[in-house]
C-alpha cells in the first residue's frame, strides 16, 4: 500500500490529502470548500480542505511522523 501525504499551506490555510497519485479526471466540491478529486476510474486522488482551520475548528498541525502514515480509506457508499 502507497502511503498518502498531507499538505498544509499556513499561508493559504490549505490543507490537502494525497491519496492517490493519477491523472485528474473530476473536481466535485463536496460542500463549499472541501473538493475531492477523482481519476477516470473514479478513485479517489486527493481532499482539499480550502480554509482548514475555519472548516476544522482548528489550525491543522502537521507532524512529519504524520505525514508518511499508511491509510486505507473506504469510501464505498
Amino acid at each position: 500500500m502507497k502511503k498518502a501525504k498531507i499538505l498544509y499551506d499556513k499561508k493559504s490555510d490549505n490543507l490537502y490529502l494525497f491519496v492517490l497519485e493519477g491523472q485528474l479526471e473530476e473536481y466535485r466540491e463536496i460542500v463549499p470548500g472541501v473538493g475531492v478529486e477523482f481519476d477516470k476510474n473514479g478513485k479517489l486522488l486527493g481532499i482539499e480542505i480550502l480554509g482548514a482551520s475555519k472548516i476544522l475548528g482548528v489550525v491543522p498541525k502537521v507532524k512529519e511522523s504524520f505525514l508518511s502514515q499508511s491509510i486505507s480509506p473506504d469510501l464505498t457508499p
